[in-house]
């Protein structure tokens, strides 16, 4: 960050506009292969349309598996982009700026993502309008006790919360991009941009309703991943009852979106060309609010562990112990040595400051979150109450399809959301250049005086 004192603001403008006409070749490959995994679950959703959501091995009591796996792992992973910017935002923490717009664009994406899950957990996709609370000539009114209402609020609360958050904070740098715009692009930049010409009374109103903004998201993002956690927290499943879920969840969904963070600075700071802004410096800072957040997280498992332990419920005892040593073995483990284990490498400085290193990390840490969900969900289930349910159910083809489509399809929205909008903030890191200088002159200044009054010591010594 210490180089960002010498970036003319020209080139910023410059870089940020030039990363929407032309990126890297890495751009288009990934984008295609994306494109590839989307098709293939398209496909796969067909075929379970068909045939029915006993192809997806839910013909049986285990009526939650892969499907709200995944859900959880997608809603966890969209509340941290906006809440950490958020957080970022009101204690006026700097090094955010160059990193916090496609932070937001990756919480948009994950909940749009999320979103689809619990309606192709439903399988009769074309009764999802049962769940909104609307009144109708069958007078039915949904379960207001229902996890998929619980849901259904949640996605609508926080994607338009999110995606409100998002446009606002790029107001100006749309106004950018419709000065220098031509075709559709200036069309699109010019209606977006709501008429923004930077007038003072313009730009007092936009901090004031972005921090505002900021306020109002912070206890909302954590209130809505509470609701996913008493989907399970509710029952009284062996290990999902247990009232630490809430704050668990919570810090799971940070620290699986901060890895996320990692993962995407990576690639963008690769494939647009982003070096000068995505700086090392930036990424250390992110991977010690990682390594912080990993510390919660594995202190609030311990709990959630030592709390079944020392309980008298012998039920919860079994579903434990059998995570441990039974047919979910691999899974449990996994998820310790990817999200317990490995994130004590990024207490070593030079690991840090490695980049590739640091991407891999993260998809290990991203690996060990998306094991955590499934561990939470499925073991549970197969040692139930009542021994006729028990059964060890693993994924199919067509739930592993749709799951890597999941992945395709958020990657390919935000790689398309980055060569439409700029994903930099080019105002704030104008604000940030100017930060640099002004300290920079302050501290040359500074400098001039200690050695002014040293030469004047001299000379009154001398005399």
């Amino acid at each position: 960050m210490d180089s960002m004192k010498d970036i003319e603001w020209a080139r910023i403008n410059k870089d940020v506009l030039g990363s929407l006409e032309t990126p890297r070749i890495t751009f288009w490959i990934v984008l295609a292969v994306c494109s590839v995994l989307v098709l293939c679950g398209v496909a796969a959703e067909v075929y379970q349309y068909n045939n029915g959501l006993g192809v997806a091995l839910m013909d049986r009591p285990h009526f939650w598996q892969l499907y709200i796996s995944n859900f959880i792992f997608w809603i966890g992973m969209s509340h941290s982009g906006t809440l950490l910017s958020a957080v970022l935002l009101l204690t006026k923490a700097d090094w955010r700026k160059p990193i916090y717009r496609f932070a937001e664009a990756m919480t948009l994406f994950s909940i749009l993502t999320a979103a689809f899950f619990p309606v192709i957990h439903l399988g009769r996709v074309w009764n999802l309008y049962w769940v909104l609370p609307y009144p109708d000539e069958r007078t039915i009114w949904p379960n207001f006790r229902s996890p998929l209402l619980w849901d259904a609020s949640a996605i609508f609360t926080y994607a338009t919360s999110s995606a409100l958050f998002l446009y606002i904070g790029m107001i100006p740098d749309l106004a950018i991009c419709r000065d220098n715009a031509r075709g559709w692009r200036k069309a699109l930049y010019g209606v977006m941009s709501l008429g923004w010409m930077g007038r003072a009374r313009e730009w007092i109103a936009f901090r004031k309703t972005y921090v505002l903004m900021g306020c109002f998201l912070v206890p909302l993002a954590v209130s809505v991943h509470s609701i996913v956690a008493s989907d399970f927290a509710m029952s009284i499943v062996p290990d999902w009852h247990i009232t630490s879920f809430p704050p668990y969840f919570v810090a799971g969904a940070l620290y699986s979106g901060c890895a996320a963070i990692i993962t995407l600075f990576v690639m963008l700071r690769y494939i647009f060309k982003f070096e000068a802004y995505m700086t090392i410096d930036i990424l250390e800072k992110v991977a010690k609010l990682t390594f912080a957040i990993a510390m919660v997280w594995n202190y609030l498992n311990l709990s959630e562990y030592a709390a079944i332990w020392y309980s008298n419920d012998m039920y919860e005892h079994e579903v434990l112990i059998q995570k441990f040593i039974g047919p979910y073995w691999p899974v449990v483990w996994g998820m310790i040595l990817c999200s317990t284990v490995a994130p004590f490498a990024m207490a070593f400085k030079k690991f840090r400051q490695n980049l590739w290193a640091m991407f891999f990390l993260s998809l290990v840490i991203q690996l060990g979150m998306w094991l955590e969900r499934f561990q939470i969900v499925s073991p549970s289930l197969a040692s139930n109450h009542e021994p006729w349910t028990w059964a060890v159910v693993w994924p199919g083809l067509v739930q592993l399809t749709i799951t890597a489509a999941s992945f395709g399809w958020f990657t390919m929205l935000f790689l398309i959301f980055c060569k439409v909008f700029p994903s930099v903030s080019m105002y704030e890191v104008k604000e940030l250049v100017f930060h640099h200088r002004r300290v920079s002159a302050r501290s040359e200044l500074e400098d001039l005086g200690k050695e002014k009054d040293a030469t004047i010591r001299a000379q009154e010594g001398m005399a």
